[in-house]
């Protein structure tokens, strides 16, 4: 038995009526046929197998328009009775909609021929249990109660899906139902999402879009105005746990995050006293008013939201608590401008410029004088009158005291919009959808089976007959333009997806509102934009300060920082802190700031990265202009030096100075000053190779020299004494093999040095924040020591000797001016170690060629000045009498 399957979801009647079909089809074992197999308990072979040559075709349409609810009468102070059922008027135009698109089905023969549409309403009054029995109701034709037991009826009669329901509950109940008799069902209301399963209901076929859509528009809309610190409202049942499960993940996961969340209590049932809603109201809306929170997200339908619209409504009429400064975000469940318990009554100042998502919809033509025409037929149905008496307060009935007495022409279009809208909602619109797709899925049907009934039998008219499975294959299948000149059409997955629109409230004194389309959300835009707004079109609320409101914990983390979360506090309540250098972040709340490319550098704001600048010693810059001034000074005056030597090149104080180490030792001073040239200009790949090895080399031969006239002096002087062995040591030879020896010890370690790892150009990044320093790297920084240390060597050895020669008679010797010059050059050197490691970039070249400059000065001054000065201010004692004396 199928009843057992769902007899545990049904409430204490549903379960009733289920025992009533189980019971009476026993008790007719005719009509049961095999085991309950028959056709009576299969009503759909009974009814459904039916001729379609030329039909009358059943629409079921199953709607809610009525609430049972119980009000606590002390709450508003309204003569309400402990349970009544309240109508709701907006819902009539689910009823309206449905009927325009039958009139227009019906007239419209050269597309539809030959069917005649017949609508049979059922309302539900958003009860699972009116649900299920107006479902058999409707699938045994009201023949019995709940099933008809005419197994031979035949009629012409046939079935269309039903439309159906409003509420979700209701949707879920008759989907079950209707899924077991594989009659198709086109729900245009809530839906639960189970139903999207099409496994597992494959009858059901749903005019609304996925709600994560709406959710995913939620979150769009939020990081829009960069709101990220809101409350949230939702009824306390099974809806209001289903949007916190969906809504919160979403939120979480694009930090935005939830101060408060607040649960409506659903009023039903007689457990309950005036003092627990009072208090229950009490404390909700203490919060709302304490809470600094400027936006709400608030979801339910009108019936599980009515404790809430009783808290604005009493808010509104409070003096002390108003709840005015606040933005309003609703899905699309809940229609606020309805309110249950006081009809006509909206709160308009607490929802004026609120944000809602609905049902997309668009102006269908006709529609609007289709409802003009509706007051010829308002007496046509005691549900009907019963509209007319709630929306203009007046009676078709005899007159009774204090009753006006009701004409018929009463114009809809006067009819607040809180009662009554003359413009389709996005219900109406899926319902008026949802019936042109089941009547343009039966003209294909028919179109198709009448087409195979003439080629089996030759051409003969005969009835069509279909089973209501059949229909699902041309229902998922059809595709049309409806009369609004949109594309009506289920996607390769069964869904139906025209998303929501987007709307901004405006109310005005008088209470009316209106509707300003702001945006979309719709997850199939041609463009990739599924969420569109246009903000200048919104109209806030009067009473706020700040237009557009702010909605944060805390202010946002302006570009050039990054947040930082406080431990213990949710992820929305952060500090900010300013970018590192090399970094930047160009977006507020920016979780981590970006580094710039290597070639760039973030400015002071960190707000950008500007590109840096190539640094290296220029000729043109001011520290290289003074460098080469210094090395042309240098040069030219080693170069007056050496025409002076060469002017007196026979006078005895040159040739006491072995004039062939002093041309040596002139020209590699002159060649160590040009040299210098080398490490200004951009460092290229020869300049980088010759750079610090010619450096070296002439180095070498410099103190090579000055290490050459010490030994010679020495020799000399100790040749002088008699009987000393080291007279046969004296003449060119060792000189030459001393300089040779020397500079050739060094010319092999930097040919090692170019063969292991030879100096080469790069570019350093990273060392300067603005700037890209090009200079050469060394290779082999152990080389580059290792040559220097060299040439500390020699002149250490140069100093020592000199040093202990420094007493010999002054006239015949240099002994003290070599002494003072190595101490000058091993000073400048020592001193270079440390100034070289210190600095960077062209600096660093700057302070290599001051010591290059200083230490070959130093050699130049110390040795060669004070014999300038004799040649040429005192010639007196440049004489051969003069030395000889001494």
């Amino acid at each position: 038995m199928f009843f057992t399957l769902y007899l545990n979801r049904w409430d204490g009647g549903s379960r009733l009526l289920a025992f009533k079909i189980i019971l009476l089809a026993f008790c007719f074992p005719d009509c049961v046929n095999e085991s309950l197999k028959s056709i009576c308990i299969q009503p759909s072979k009974v009814r459904s197998k039916i001729s379609t040559s030329r039909s009358q075709m059943i629409l079921g349409g199953f709607i809610s328009l009525m609430y049972t609810d119980e009000i606590i009468e002390s709450l508003t102070k309204e003569p309400y009775s402990s349970r009544s059922r309240h109508l709701i008027p907006k819902n009539f135009q689910h009823r309206f909609s449905m009927s325009f698109a039958d009139h227009e089905i019906n007239r419209n023969i050269k597309k539809f021929p030959n069917t005649t549409l017949v609508l049979r309403f059922y309302e539900n009054r958003f009860s699972v249990r009116e649900a299920a029995k107006h479902v058999l109701d409707h699938l045994f034709l009201d023949q019995g109660s709940p099933i008809n037991f005419n197994c031979a009826r035949r009629n012409k009669t046939g079935f269309l899906p039903i439309i159906g329901g409003l509420h979700s509950p209701n949707s879920l109940q008759m989907a079950h139902i209707l899924n077991s008799y594989k009659f198709p069902q086109l729900g245009f209301g809530q839906f639960d999402p189970v139903l999207s399963d099409k496994r597992q209901f494959p009858s059901f076929f749903s005019m609304v879009p996925n709600e994560n859509i709406q959710y995913e528009g939620i979150v769009h809309l939020l990081k829009h105005f960069g709101w990220n610190w809101i409350g949230l409202l939702a009824s306390e049942d099974e809806s209001g746990d289903a949007f916190f499960q969906n809504i919160q993940p979403k939120l979480f996961q694009n930090d935005i995050c939830i101060a408060w969340k607040q649960l409506i209590p659903v009023f039903k049932g007689g457990d309950f006293t005036a003092g627990t809603v009072t208090s229950h109201i009490s404390n909700i809306q203490d919060t709302m008013l304490v809470k600094k929170i400027d936006v709400f997200l608030a979801s339910g339908t009108i019936q599980s939201m009515e404790a809430l619209q009783i808290i604005l409504y009493l808010s509104e009429r409070s003096k002390k608590k108003k709840i005015y400064h606040r933005v309003w975000i609703m899905t699309s469940q809940w229609d606020f401008t309805v309110m249950i318990f006081k009809p006509g009554s909206f709160p308009a100042q607490t929802f004026n410029g609120s944000l809602y998502f609905a049902l997309h919809t668009k102006t269908v033509p006709g529609f609007h004088g289709f409802l003009e025409r509706r007051k010829l037929y308002v007496n046509s149905s005691a549900l009907m009158n019963r509209f007319w008496w709630t929306i203009f307060d007046c009676s078709f009935r005899a007159y009774s005291k204090g009753v006006k007495r009701c004409t018929g022409r009463e114009d809809l279009g006067r009819v607040p919009g809180s009662v009554f809208e003359m413009t389709m909602s996005g219900e109406s619109y899926n319902i008026y959808n949802a019936v042109y797709t089941a009547a343009h899925a039966l003209q294909a049907m028919r179109s198709r089976e009448k087409a195979a009934s003439l080629r089996n039998q030759n051409g003969a008219n005969s009835d069509l007959h279909f089973q209501p499975w059949q229909l699902h294959y041309f229902l998922r299948n059809t595709h049309f333009n409806n009369s609004a000149g949109e594309e009506i059409f289920f996607d390769e997955k069964g869904d139906f997806d025209p998303g929501y629109d987007i709307f901004n409230l405006v109310v005005f004194q008088n209470r009316s509102f209106k509707r300003v389309h702001v945006g979309r959300m719709d997850s199939k835009a041609p463009d990739g934009k599924m969420f569109t707004l246009n903000e200048s079109a919104i109209v806030w609320n009067h009473k706020l300060l700040q237009v557009p409101p702010s909605a944060r914990c805390v202010e946002s983390c302006p570009w050039g920082h990054s947040r930082v979360v406080q431990e213990g506090k949710q992820s929305c309540c952060y500090n900010c802190r300013k970018c590192p250098e090399g970094r930047i972040s160009v977006q507020t709340d920016a979780d981590q700031c970006e580094r710039c490319p290597e070639d760039q550098y973030a400015n002071a704001e960190r707000d950008q990265c500007l590109p840096k600048t190539f640094s290296y010693l220029s000729f043109s810059e001011p520290l290289g202009v003074i460098l080469t001034s210094l090395i042309l000074l240098f040069s030219a005056t080693l170069i007056l030096v050496a025409l002076t030597f060469f002017l007196h090149w026979e006078s005895p104080i040159v040739k006491a100075n072995n004039r062939n180490i002093t041309c040596v030792l002139v020209s590699s001073l002159l060649l160590c000053f040009l040299c210098s040239f080398l490490f200004i200009g951009w460092p290229g790949k020869v300049t980088c190779i010759l750079r610090q090895t010619v450096l070296s080399i002439i180095f070498s031969i410099s103190i090579s020299c000055v290490l050459a006239k010490t030994i010679t002096v020495v020799l000399a002087f100790l040749a002088t004494k008699p009987g000393n062995t080291m007279r046969k040591w004296l003449g060119k030879g060792t000189e030459r093999s001393a300089i040779v020896l020397s500079s050739f010890i060094q010319i092999i370690m930097c040919v090692v040095w170019l063969i292991i790892s030879p100096p080469f150009p790069e570019l350093d990044k990273h060392s300067q924040v603005e700037e890209i320093i090009v200079q050469c790297n060394e290779g082999s920084d152990n080389m580059f020591y290792i040559v220097l240390s060299y040439l500390g060597l020699l002149a250490t050895i140069s100093f020592i000797v000199a040093f202990f020669a420094r007493k010999l008679p002054d006239t015949f010797n240099e002994a003290k001016l070599i002494t003072f010059s190595m101490l000058v050059f091993c000073s400048i050197w020592v001193s270079f170690i440390p100034a070289y490691l210190s600095t960077k970039g062209k600096y660093m070249v700057a302070v290599e060629i001051f010591s290059i400059l200083a230490s070959a000065a130093g050699l130049l001054g110390c040795i060669f000045l004070p014999k300038c000065y004799i040649i040429i201010l005192k010639p007196h004692l440049n004489t051969k009498q003069h030395l000889t004396r001494r």
